[in-house]
């Protein structure tokens, strides 16, 4: 654990509060919010940024500030609260967004990420921010300096005050800088007063926060306390910083008035003055309901509280305007999830995998029996069977989760690489509510980021160079998931200049690999995947040195997909990766080779038919071919594929099951069709070797083990 976390153990300690326990959300809410930020800043229009994205951009770094602060990491309060500044000035039009803005807000998001991974203890080097936070400082104060300018002139909006005057004379001797205003705050009745001063401790904390001084001598009365602020921030900010420390409903923020030092209502203090304009109405500023007199509100309020228009984003970041909603038990997204880890995810797929098998297991036992006298028994075995099979799929949702997970991370990737290498290109994502399983999401991330970088840097010609062609400048990559059969098919296209075929058989001649001219255009792309080969003139930071592609088909392979590359000369090329939907339970049919059972994936299988005389046909000496419906296709003998052994000599084998795979079809020849049926998929690799043709194993009703067939490998094997 980094110094940092010990520090805000320490200080939750003094609170009566141990907050570590409550580290691992706020690390995941960080990062689901800096991921948000990220999203938003790339789609944000700068020639007409609107209002509302602002609005959201700008709750994404408040809540992360406000969480940071909580638990001492004051790197990260730091900076977000720099970005806030930054932000809060452009969602209030007293700045006008540019790119170098946007840069660096990325550039500050990247940067709390590292921090964020440090506090978590990855044990790397403190991240130096000094840079980032003077280009920010720097920015606000550049153009702030327009901003008067602009504010002289009459506003055609609501008429904000251009600069706060108190409504009542200040206490202090010194009256609060321009832009700033002063505020009493009290806090109370609490049990434990000592909590008051982790307000005191949290302004010397977020330095930019403001001044805080007590005005009771740090003497509780009551188990009241009351201080002193002169503060930029709004009403809101500083009521969602306090409430981490005491109870919203303990602390009371009022314009700062003559008070002497009283309590409200202790004897001998003076009467209190009436309202000169603002009655308050018991209302949070900006809270929801709260009657629209932001004209005629007091006039100690902030532009930055009167300015603030509290819109969630979408519902999704709901829980990032925290500050926006009223006190109250008010039903949250938050409230209806629930964080569990994988392992526990895992076990339950497990369970319910064991589950299916006893299942099975009944079933087949429960045909034996006369379901004439046993009429609730085959009715609750039926019932069985359906609520085994619904929760079987709901289980299997859980760990389901959308493409848009790995597509979300590329617009920023293909921002910053297409500035580094000069080129303009757009990205367009289809299919990305496609669902995958968690495992394979993690696993396809690196080679679809390599495909896309490859993309960018190979395909995308210079924007001159596309105008030459009567391109339009800016190029597209095109991401693409779709669900076909049993699997799922990921393309990564780009409308750029194509594979060469000349120059891909040269290089290969140039590098020793045999290439031929007979080579079919399919064999000349694949040559791309060999280890070492790169068509790049030179060797840059981003490509050139021959790796890469061949690790990106290694890891597909080894994941049981495949890789197809398609490519039209100066059109562009496609890459089409094609992945199993490896779930740990599957529908199956089981078909009998001899004594052998063998399960079919379901979703492969198209047809089954029984073979008649003259449909098959011998060709080259060996190779067989069926004639079905005028298509011929091959034909595959499971006896003799896995050598099963035969004892029933005087069995012909004449049915044949039609299956398709990696856009090609052949016929398996078997014994007899046994059904179909749910099978958990057991990992064959792990528990024993991998076996060609053979994708896993799994446990039948009866207690035997049978072999689930790799379609795909055995459609490959028919084409040699």
């Amino acid at each position: 654990m980094s110094t940092t976390q010990h520090d805000s153990s320490d200080a939750s300690a003094a609170a009566g509060i141990d907050l570590s326990q409550f580290f691992q959300v706020f690390f995941e809410e960080a990062g689901e919010n800096l991921e948000s930020m990220e999203q938003m800043l790339l789609n944000l229009d700068i020639a007409s940024a609107d209002e509302e994205e602002l609005n959201a951009i700008f709750r994404c770094a408040h809540s992360v500030k406000g969480g940071a602060a909580t638990f001492g990491f004051n790197d990260v309060a730091e900076l977000t609260h720099q970005m806030e500044t930054l932000l809060d000035k452009l969602r209030r039009r007293e700045l006008v967004p540019t790119t170098a803005m946007v840069d660096v807000l990325l550039a500050s998001g990247d940067a709390l990420k590292a921090m964020l991974a440090r506090h978590q203890g990855n044990g790397a080097d403190a991240i130096d921010t000094r840079e980032l936070l003077a280009t920010i400082r720097a920015q606000v104060e550049g153009q702030a300096g327009a901003a008067p300018a602009a504010a002289a002139t009459p506003a055609t909006a609501a008429p904000a005050p251009a600069a706060p005057a108190p409504a009542a004379p200040v206490a202090s001797a010194s009256r609060p800088a321009a832009g700033t205003r002063a505020l009493e705050l009290t806090v109370g009745p609490l049990d434990n007063t000592a909590l008051a001063d982790n307000l005191v401790e949290l302004f010397k904390e977020i330095t930019d926060l403001g001044t805080i001084e007590p005005l009771d001598a740090g003497r509780s009365a009551d188990g009241m306390r009351r201080f002193k602020i002169v503060t930029a921030s709004s009403d809101n900010d500083l009521l969602d910083l306090f409430t981490f420390h005491v109870a919203r409903e303990h602390v009371k923020l009022q314009p700062l008035g003559l008070g002497y030092g009283f309590h409200d209502g202790a004897p001998g203090a003076p009467a209190e003055a009436p309202p000169a304009s603002d009655p308050g109405y018991g209302f949070f500023d900006d809270a929801p309901g709260a009657p629209n007199s932001q004209a005629a509100a007091a006039p100690a309020a902030a532009p930055t509280a009167a300015a603030a228009a509290p819109a969630a984003a979408s519902p999704a970041r709901a829980a990032a305007g925290r500050a926006d909603k009223p006190a109250g038990p008010v039903a949250t997204p938050e409230s209806s999830t629930l964080r569990v880890s994988v392992e526990k995810v895992d076990q339950l797929i497990n369970l319910v995998g064991e589950l299916v098998i006893t299942q099975a297991m009944l079933s087949q036992n429960g045909k034996a029996i006369d379901a004439a006298l046993y009429q609730q028994l085959a009715s609750g075995l039926a019932d069985l069977e359906r609520n085994t099979r619904d929760l079987q799929e709901a289980v299997m949702s859980i760990r389901m989760i959308p493409m848009s997970l790995v597509f979300n991370r590329f617009p920023r990737m293909l921002r910053d690489l297409a500035n580094k290498l000069g080129k303009k290109v757009e990205l367009v994502q289809v299919g990305e509510a496609t669902e995958l399983d968690k495992g394979l999401v993690e696993k396809i991330t690196d080679p679809l980021t390599h495909l896309v970088r490859n993309s960018c840097d190979h395909g995308i010609e210079m924007p001159a160079d596309r105008v030459a062609k009567g391109k339009p400048e800016t190029g597209t990559i095109s991401l693409i998931a779709s669900h076909q059969g049993g699997s799922i098919v990921i393309e990564v296209r780009d409308d750029g200049k194509g594979l060469n075929r000349a120059k891909l058989l040269a290089k290969a001649r140039e590098r020793g690999i045999d290439a031929p001219d007979t080579m079919t255009d399919s064999e000349v792309y694949g040559l791309i995947f060999a280890p070492g080969f790169s068509t790049a003139e030179q060797v840059t930071d981003v490509s050139g040195r021959g790796v890469g592609m061949d690790v990106v088909k290694k890891n597909i392979t080894a994941l049981g997909g495949t890789v197809e590359i398609d490519s039209a000369e100066g059109y562009g090329m496609t890459v089409r990766v094609r992945l199993p939907l490896t779930l740990a339970i599957m529908d199956g049919m089981s078909v009998g080779v001899g004594e052998e059972v063998y399960i079919l994936p379901l979703s492969s299988v198209v047809e089954s038919f029984q073979v008649q005389p003259g449909m098959v046909k011998t060709i080259g000496g060996s190779g067989r071919v069926v004639d079905v419906r005028d298509e011929y296709m091959p034909v595959v003998d499971l006896e003799k594929v896995f050598s099963v052994p035969r004892f029933d000599f005087d069995k012909t084998t004449n049915i044949m099951v039609v299956v398709e795979a990696e856009g090609g079809r052949v016929a398996l020849l078997v014994d007899e069709l046994l059904g179909q049926q749910q099978v958990v998929v057991k990992n064959l690799e792990s528990n024993y070797r991998k076996v060609p043709d053979v994708s896993g194993a799994t446990i039948m009703g009866d207690g035997r083990v049978a072999l689930i067939l790799d379609v795909g490998s055995l459609v490959r094997q028919s084409r040699h």
